[in-house]
Order: C-alpha cells, then sequence, then structure tokens
C-alpha cells in the first residue's frame, strides 16, 4: 500500500511565515508575515509561493490545486476586512506585486488597485468622499495593468496623461480633477481595447488571476535575466507573488506614501533617511515621477505617523541587526507597512555599518567580516575626484550612489550600450530610469537623473551594481528628444564630457581629474587608521581587515616580475610572490637576445647568448629577492609562446620581398625568415613554450636556474634570507619534470659549492593542462609544490583561446545563459574546479606536505577565493591591487566554514 503524500501547500497567509523562509515566501512575503508577527500594522493578505511559479514557468500553467488555494485565502481575507473584491457599493481592492528570494528592485511586476471596474469605482468614490481619489486609482489600475498584464507600451499611457495635463495646463497629475480622470479612464480603455485586442477585464477575480501570471512571467522578462546575470542570482528560484488588501496614500494631504532606511545606505551614517510623497502610491516614489520631500518633513506634515514610524524602524533594525528599508503607507493618518527588507548599501556605508553593528553589540566580528565583501572593498580602491582642481560647477543633486565618473554625456540606454561597446566612457542621463534602462546603466559609468531621490530606481539599481548615481538635479533641465540637458544658459549636447560625484551629488562640466582614494592611501601606509584625522571609512576597513587577517586559513601572494610591483604588494599585504613571470624580464632591449638564442644553429653561439643573459637575469633576482626578504617568490621558467620573441612572420616576409625586388637582399633578414617559417606554429599556446622550449634549448632552463641560485647565494652572504622557489610550467607528464629538476639540481649544487652557501630551494611545477591534474599522483613525486594555473587550464579545459573568444562569442553565451559569469573571471567549479579539487587530493595522497597554491586571475575574484579555501589550498596568489580583495575574501571563506562547522 503507497504511502499518502500531504498535499503541497502553494498559499501562505502572512500570519503562517516568517522571515527564514525566503526560500518558498520569497523576501517580501517572508518579511510581510515578519512584521505581522511582530505585531507591527501590515495590511492583511497573503502570500503565494516560488513553488507554484516554479510549476507556472515549467508547465506553462499554474498548479491545478492553486485556484482553490487561492479562493480559500481570498474569501478569509474578504471576511476579515468585511467587503469582497471588486464589490459594487464597497470594493476590496487589493495589490499584486513579486517578491523573489533576493531583492530585484523594479525587474519584476506590480499592480495595484486590483477590484476597481466601472461599477466599484463609483462605490469606491462614495465609500472614500472623495471622487478624485476613486478615478485616479482607477486609471492607475488600467495603465499598470495594460502595461504589464497586456502588454501594452506604457509610453501610450504617458503621453496620454501628459496630453491631459497639458490641456489642462498643469505640470503634476495631483491637479487632476475628477472630471478629467473620467476622460483620461475613457482614454486608457481605449488604448487598451486597441493595443490589446480586448476590453480592460470588469471582473475583479479575473484581474487578480491575469495579474499573478504576470508576475510570474515576469521572472522571465529580459531585463529581469539580465539582472539576474548582473547580480549572479540563480535563475531557477522563480518569484512568490504577495496579494494584499490595499491601504491608499493618495486620498489627499493627510496621505502619501513613502520609503525609509534606519541608515543612510550611501554613507552608513545613523540619522533620518528616506523620501516621503503626500497624496501618492509607492509607484510614484520609487518611480521618480514626482520630486519627493525628505522623510524628516514628515514630522511637521504628521507628527503621529513620523513618531510611530521612527519606533517601528527601531524596532526592526534591531529585530534584523541590519539597515532595514522600509516601504509604508499613511492612509488618512494611519501608517501601514508595505514592506521590509535589509536595505542595499553602498561599499563605504557596508563598512561602517558592519563596525557600528559591532560597537553596538548587536553583531560580533565574525559576523560584521560577513556583511561586506571583496567587490565592495575593491569599489573603495577606485579614485576619487582632485577636489583642489578647476571645475565647472553645473548643478547638484542627490547623491545616491558613491564615486567618481567621467564619461561622454548620452541620453538613452541603446546609445549608452553602443558607444561603451566601441570603448567610450558614458554618462547615462535620463528624467528618471526605468527597468528598462537596466542595460544602459550597466554599461555607463554612472548615472544621472533630474528627478527622484534615495529610494529612486536609479539610485537603488545603481547602489546594488556599485555604479556612481546623482538623483533628483532639479536645475538640470533633461530633453531626451533633442538629446541635450540645459543648466540655466549651459547647454551639454549629446558627445559633451561630464563629470558625476556621486559623494556630494555634484555635476561638473568636461573632464574632473581624479586622485587616489584614500583606501588605497592607507593600504599603501600613507594614511593611518587610529589617528585624530583619520577617516571613519578608513578606519572600518582597517578593522575589519585586521579581523579577516587573524581568522584566514589562505595565505595571500602576488603575481609581481619586478621589484616596484613586489615592494608595492608587500605594503599592501602580499606574504610573498606566487607567480613571477621572466618571460616578462625579456621585453624591451632584451628581446633581440631571447631572439639570437632561439634561432642559435651552434653551440657556440647559444653558449654565448645565455652566457650574455645570465647576469641580467642575476641582478633581477637580486632586486626581487631584496624586495621580498623572509617571504616565499615563486619564480617560474621562462613560459612564453615562441612567436612573441620572434619577429612577425608577414612583416618580414615583406621585408624580404621588398629587398629583393630592389636586388639588396640583407643576408641576415634572410636566415631569420627561414628559422621563423621552421619554428612558426598554427597555435603557439599549445606549442613549443614552457619545459617543452627548456627541453627543447639546452642550457636555456639551466641558464635561469643558476641566476635563482646565484642570486639567492648573493642575498644570503649579504645577510638577507631569500626564500626562493622554482616552478617549471606547462608540465603534462612526471618525466618532463624529473628530467628539468636532475639539470636544476645539479646546477644548485654547483652554485652551492662555488659559493659555500647552503641554498634550501624548492623545485615544483604549474598545474596547467587537463593531464596533469588527472595525474597530479605521478608528478607529486617530482614535485614539492604545485601552484594551478588557471588560465590556461580553464582555456585547455574548455578548448578556449582566451584572447580570441571574449571578442567573439562570449558576450552572446553570457548573453544566453549559458555562462552566469565569465569561466576566466569566476573558476568553473564544475569542470576546472574538479580538476583541481581531484590533484590535491591526488598530490597530498603522494606528498602529505605538498604545498599548494594558485596563481592565474582567480586567485584575486571572491567567488573563486571561497572555493580555494574549500578544497585546502595552502595560498592563493593574485595582482598587487586585488591583494587586499583576497585577504578580505580569504578571511570570509574562514569566519563562513567555522560558523557551517559550528552549526
Amino acid at each position: 500500500m503507497s504511502e499518502n503524500k500531504d498535499p503541497q501547500k502553494f498559499v501562505y497567509d502572512f500570519t503562517e511565515g516568517n522571515k527564514d523562509l525566503k526560500d518558498l515566501l520569497g523576501g517580501k512575503g517572508a518579511n510581510l508575515a515578519e512584521m505581522t508577527n511582530l505585531g507591527l500594522p501590515v495590511p492583511p493578505g497573503f502570500t503565494i509561493t516560488t513553488e507554484a511559479c516554479k510549476v507556472y514557468l515549467d508547465s506553462g500553467d499554474a498548479p491545478t490545486e492553486l485556484r482553490d488555494e487561492v479562493s480559500a485565502h481570498l474569501k478569509a481575507l474578504e471576511e476579515r476586512m468585511g467587503k469582497q473584491l471588486g464589490q459594487a457599493d464597497d470594493p476590496l481592492l487589493v495589490s499584486v506585486r513579486s517578491g523573489a528570494k533576493f531583492s530585484m528592485p523594479g525587474m519584476m511586476d506590480t499592480v495595484l488597485n486590483i477590484g476597481l471596474s466601472d461599477a466599484s469605482v463609483a462605490g469606491l468614490a462614495a465609500q472614500s468622499g472623495d471622487e478624485r481619489f476613486a478615478w485616479d486609482s482607477y486609471r492607475r489600475l488600467i495603465q499598470m495593468f495594460g502595461k504589464t498584464v497586456l502588454g501594452v507600451d506604457g509610453e501610450l499611457f504617458e503621453e496620454a496623461l501628459e496630453a491631459a495635463k497639458h490641456a489642462k495646463k498643469v505640470t503634476v497629475d495631483t491637479d487632476l480633477a475628477a472630471a478629467d480622470l473620467k476622460k483620461l479612464v475613457k482614454q486608457f480603455k481605449k488604448i487598451v481595447e486597441s493595443e490589446a485586442g480586448r476590453e480592460f477585464p470588469q471582473d475583479a477575480r479575473e484581474q487578480m488571476d491575469l495579474a499573478i501570471n504576470a508576475v510570474f512571467d515576469s521572472w522571465n522578462t529580459d531585463r529581469a535575466k539580465l539582472y539576474r546575470r548582473q547580480e549572479r542570482i540563480p535563475g531557477d528560484l522563480g518569484t512568490a507573488v504577495n496579494v494584499c488588501s490595499m491601504v491608499f496614500g493618495n486620498l489627499g494631504p493627510d496621505s502619501g506614501t513613502g520609503v525609509a532606511f534606519t541608515r543612510d545606505p550611501a554613507s552608513g551614517h545613523q540619522g533620518v533617511y528616506g523620501d516621503y510623497l503626500q497624496n501618492a502610491q509607492g509607484e510614484d516614489v520609487v518611480a521618480g515621477i514626482r520630486n519627493t520631500v525628505p522623510l524628516a518633513d514628515l514630522e511637521s506634515i504628521d507628527k503621529k505617523s513620523y513618531d510611530q514610524l521612527m519606533q517601528i524602524m527601531e524596532t526592526l533594525e534591531n529585530h534584523y541587526k541590519d539597515l532595514c528599508d522600509i516601504e509604508f503607507t499613511i492612509e488618512r493618518g494611519q501608517l501601514w507597512m508595505l514592506q521590509t527588507r535589509v536595505g542595499k548599501r553602498t561599499a563605504g556605508a557596508a563598512f561602517r555599518i558592519a563596525t557600528q553593528l559591532v560597537d553596538q553589540g548587536l553583531i560580533d566580528e565574525a559576523e560584521a567580516l560577513q556583511r561586506v565583501n571583496g567587490a565592495q572593498l575593491a569599489q573603495l580602491m577606485f579614485p576619487r575626484f582632485d577636489e583642489g582642481a578647476k571645475t565647472e560647477l553645473l548643478g547638484r543633486g542627490i547623491a545616491a550612489s558613491p564615486g567618481a565618473a567621467v564619461g561622454k554625456a548620452v541620453f538613452d540606454s541603446y546609445t549608452a550600450i553602443k558607444w561603451s561597446r566601441s570603448g567610450e566612457k558614458v554618462i547615462l542621463i535620463r528624467r528618471e530610469t526605468n527597468p528598462d534602462d537596466l542595460e544602459g546603466m550597466i554599461a555607463a559609468e554612472g548615472i544621472l537623473t533630474s528627478r527622484g531621490g534615495k529610494t529612486s530606481h536609479a539610485a537603488v539599481v545603481a547602489r546594488g551594481m556599485g555604479k556612481t548615481c546623482v538623483c533628483g538635479a532639479e536645475d538640470l533641465e533633461v530633453d531626451t528628444k533633442r538629446r541635450r540637458m540645459t543648466v540655466g544658459g549651459t547647454v551639454i549636447e549629446e558627445g559633451d564630457l561630464v563629470s558625476i560625484d556621486g559623494s556630494t551629488g555634484k555635476v561638473y562640466r568636461g573632464e574632473v581629474p581624479v586622485v587616489p582614494s584614500p583606501v588605497v592611501e592607507y593600504f599603501e601606509g600613507r594614511m593611518h587608521a587610529g589617528a585624530d584625522d583619520a577617516d571613519e571609512l578608513v578606519a572600518a576597513v582597517h578593522r575589519i581587515m585586521a579581523y579577516a587577517d587573524r581568522v584566514r586559513r589562505l595565505r595571500v601572494r602576488a603575481n609581481a616580475d619586478n621589484a616596484e610591483d613586489a615592494l608595492r604588494a608587500r605594503r599592501f599585504g602580499a606574504q610573498g610572490i606566487g607567480l613571477c613571470r621572466t618571460e616578462h624580464m625579456f621585453l624591451g632591449e632584451r628581446r633581440e637576445m631571447v631572439e639570437k638564442l632561439i634561432l642559435a644553429d651552434t653551440d657556440d653561439e647559444r653558449e654565448s647568448a645565455l652566457a650574455a643573459l645570465l647576469p641580467l637575469q642575476k641582478a633581477d633576482f637580486i632586486e626581487l629577492f631584496e624586495s621580498m626578504d623572509g617571504l616565499p617568490v615563486t619564480v617560474r621558467l621562462l613560459d612564453p609562446p615562441l612567436h612573441e620573441f620572434l619577429p612577425d612572420i608577414t612583416e618580414l616576409s615583406v621585408r624580404v620581398a621588398l629587398a629583393e625586388s630592389r636586388k639588396d637582399a640583407n643576408e641576415n633578414d634572410l636566415r631569420l625568415l627561414q628559422a621563423v617559417h621552421k619554428l612558426h606554429e598554427q597555435n603557439p599556446m599549445l606549442g613549443l613554450r614552457g619545459v617543452r622550449l627548456g627541453l627543447v634549448i639546452p642550457g636555456l632552463f639551466a641558464m635561469q636556474v643558476r641566476a635563482i641560485a646565484e642570486a639567492a647565494a648573493h642575498r644570503k652572504n649579504a645577510k638577507g634570507d631569500p626564500r626562493a622557489e622554482i616552478m617549471i610550467p606547462l608540465v603534462g607528464t612526471v618525466q618532463e619534470l624529473e628530467i628539468v629538476r636532475e639539470e636544476a639540481d645539479r646546477v644548485i649544487e654547483e652554485v652551492q659549492a662555488a659559493t659555500g652557501t647552503d641554498l634550501k630551494l624548492t623545485i615544483g611545477t604549474m598545474i596547467e593542462l587537463p593531464r596533469a591534474a588527472l595525474t597530479a599522483a605521478q608528478i607529486a613525486e617530482a614535485a614539492q609544490f604545485f601552484s594551478f594555473g588557471t588560465n590556461d587550464l580553464t582555456q585547455t579545459v574548455w578548448g578556449f583561446s582566451r584572447d580570441d573568444v571574449e571578442a567573439s562569442f562570449f558576450t552572446a553565451y553570457l548573453e544566453k545563459g549559458i555562462f552566469g559569469v565569465s569561466p576566466f573571471e569566476t573558476i568553473d567549479k564544475d569542470g576546472v574546479g574538479s580538476l583541481v579539487r581531484s590533484a590535491v587530493e591526488a598530490g597530498r595522497a603522494t606528498r602529505p606536505d605538498l604545498k599548494l597554491g594558485v596563481c592565474g586571475e582567480h586567485g584575486g575574484d571572491p567567488e573563486s577565493v571561497h572555493f580555494f579555501h574549500e578544497v585546502g589550498l595552502d595560498y592563493v596568489s593574485c595582482s598587487p591591487f586585488r591583494i587586499p580583495v583576497a585577504r578580505l575574501e580569504a578571511g570570509r571563506a574562514a569566519a563562513e566554514s567555522k560558523g557551517s562547522d559550528s552549526r
């Protein structure tokens, strides 16, 4: 007999959930339930789960049980409210709002005022005593429903609304009377019938069911998918749908709607932050269509609601132990909470708030470390405008998302994308942005709007992406049709340079020079946290970095090829060099010396070339070992594709042909061309390079090993502490490594005998070929360390040539969702990562003390650092500028794994 399973539950009342059910109820639904549990004033309602959305998206239809569950919850809501959905004489109206697990501001759909019809609008007018309010609510429903549910072009409604205001000679929609709005409703209904091929539905339940399906569908709109890719949100989560009884902020001057933050999301400072708009519904605030007043003004407008809101904000912040973003409505003096969530914040605010909450005893240092991330730290290291520079101030708006952005003015997303792809830096200028502008916002250096505040769409999305943004610059007259911006008598045409400061809200004409970030100055030792005049941001960064360094297991090294880079890396906290690319030492004037070595026909020519290179290499290594004294330095032996050191075959062929036509052929060029033809490779990245070059050109690797050993002996005799590690590149089989190591050991012994020093040089290899990873157990017999070269490993696992594919088809792969992110940016855990994991296990099984590191670009990528911690590497190595990011993420990975273990 089969076991009976309880039927799946698809709908939860707000009284049934809690904040920990975000996977099921989405962030909005889970938090509405949590606020209900806390006894806060939340309008009654219910949430349709993400599981219902997944069924709908997979099958193209809602689950069969869903309609009955919605009906049961709607009936309970109607009984509680004492009226029915769409009831003619006293209608219950509801909103249908999206709510995914992760916040996706403006990316999915919402419909307000569901339940209004030709019959019930009169009932709403009678019950509210405000005919204008009723018809305004009805026109809003038709407009939102038409655009969101029926796919009507929203511009058609906007144009009709603008025409109505123009005819009445008013500038804001609140100045339209009931009679004007009645006419507008007729126009809107005609637009729907003409564009959608059907009448606006008069049945309230049909409105609700269609709106629910539209919210499900909005999970897979182009803008939602683009936002998820940008924010790395999984595409299979689905969205919940929240059906909530309506409360109205557009009932007159004693009503309104607003957004509040428990701390400033731009700076992290405590205070009263947010926007309020009288006689308005919530969408008016976030759309930035009408300019709001600061939240602090609510105290003089409605002291009772203001005091209650302040108390609720304190309750929520203490409960969530974090900055909270709150949406609220006041209906005739009654405060209602419509949403709360942990608020998006700028990078600077994230660090400040984390340390503030530690000081308040709300969280501990481990939790503070989890509240920030490497991407935010990288943002703080970007330059800022030079305060001493000559500037031409155009105007000032609201500092919505910090940073210093310079670019050419563009007035639509299409141009922003087009110019950006051509290599231009652009500033996207709009009256206000909407979700359709997302691609342009991603392409732009910064965003500037003449309307909206810190809670407008532009501000919220920019903060989430780390983009510089200035909103609500009212003095700027933006004319998108003529593609220009006017400020007083100054006209900024499309293509003119502008600079925007997201920290002050200032907008400048032309290019303003930038200066280093104070955070970079701190890392370089030019600003000391804790001093009287130290910036509080630097102090916050210092505290969190100090904790990350205390708890992290992974050490962080630098990729550096010269003493200057090595010293900078050391100031940034590098604990050694994980990759010194010796081929970079042979560029410039030395290139011809390497060319002579490669093209040598006789032993004497080859030995002469090697003898000339040896002292130069030795001098390079002495400088490097001195700059990293006492810390390990991993020197990779020569690993260039040969073509990098040989003349271009086409240019050389042309030169020889021209010389022959003039009958003055150069014997050296003819010989060179013959040799280049002999060594020419169709795919040099997979040809004669790395260990293969060392085996084919006798004495090459021996010369480099001798230079390393002699430099180490020199430093040791000068009372230094050189810790050189010799790395053999592109090994695919243990036999290659054994041959090179035998030669290297002999050279080291010779240098030790000649200099009277005891050199403890270790020899290891790069794991950058799939075969090396698969035979790691064998290779570990001859290697004292592995360093994973994940750039080449990614190329060879995927069969990609990085230089070609990123320009040819990666964009299409990202757009189609084949990649969530480039595998060269974040390690491909399933493919490349599985090879790394198996090589770690096999290598350590052979040699338990095997040192393991990574030196590809992934060593500085936040997400990849967590993976390298998980698989048990000893260190990561990255470019000097990324070292603080890697240090922070290594600390976060350790704290995260410790927290998981304790659970």
